[in-house]
């Protein structure tokens, strides 16, 4: 399933939400630069389970693997990222994606301890974002591309559907890898995505505006 957009509006300028993706690009974009020296940088400044640091854990959260690890990653940004940042306040916002990136960052290391392999990547914290939207608006529609049959159809889909669908999808497969005995599956940290994801549940009744509050306890 492949999200379009969703019919929220939001009701601010999310200009945090543009800054988080404007600098997970332009990072990449230094990547691209680093030609040779590409391999150590990651090495020194992505999440290495045996050997990490604090400031590993953040650097981290703005470095991908290649195009298309980027662009699924910010276009879901994009996505669920404007309506959260709208209902829990720009830099409110701001910290909670970056609290998010360190609940998925401490799952992963759980689950990985001791590996030598490095994780990167904006996808736990934008778990984090998603697993807020899955609370603050189960009932909005997520128009996604869904494959039937040998045809790619648009279709729209409550969000909690959508949502615990691809949670579902994070936990099985993460399941998967540990039987593997391996902290990845497939190169994919699933468990920094479920950690994320259930990070951002957890973390979210601390960042709601005080006046959204009584409104969030309807749903």
């Amino acid at each position: 399933m492949i999200p379009l957009y969703d019919n929220i509006p939001s009701r601010t300028f999310p200009f945090i939400n543009l800054g988080l993706i404007a600098a997970n690009f332009l990072a990449f974009f230094y990547e691209l630069s680093l030609g040779p020296y590409l391999e150590p940088f990651i090495r020194y400044y992505g999440l290495v389970p045996a050997h990490f640091s604090f400031s590993q854990i953040f650097s981290s959260m703005f470095l991908h693997g290649g195009w298309m690890h980027l662009i699924s990653n910010m276009w879901t940004l994009y996505i669920f990222g404007d309506n959260v940042e709208d209902r829990l306040g720009h830099f409110r916002y701001l910290f909670f994606y970056l609290l998010s990136g360190l609940a998925a960052a401490f799952t992963q290391l759980w689950f990985s301890w001791g590996s030598s392999v490095p994780t990167i990547g904006a996808s736990g914290a934008v778990a984090g974002v998603m697993g807020a939207y899955f609370i603050l608006f189960p009932l909005a529609r997520v128009v996604t591309l869904v494959p039937i049959f040998i045809f790619l159809q648009k279709v729209q889909i409550p969000a909690f559907l959508f949502l615990g669908i691809w949670a579902w999808v994070q936990f099985y497969s993460g399941t998967v890898a540990v039987a593997s005995g391996v902290g990845h599956f497939g190169g994919i940290a699933w468990w920094a995505h479920l950690g994320g994801f259930m990070g951002g549940i957890l973390l979210l009744g601390g960042f709601i505006k005080r006046r959204h509050r009584r409104q969030e306890s309807h749903f």
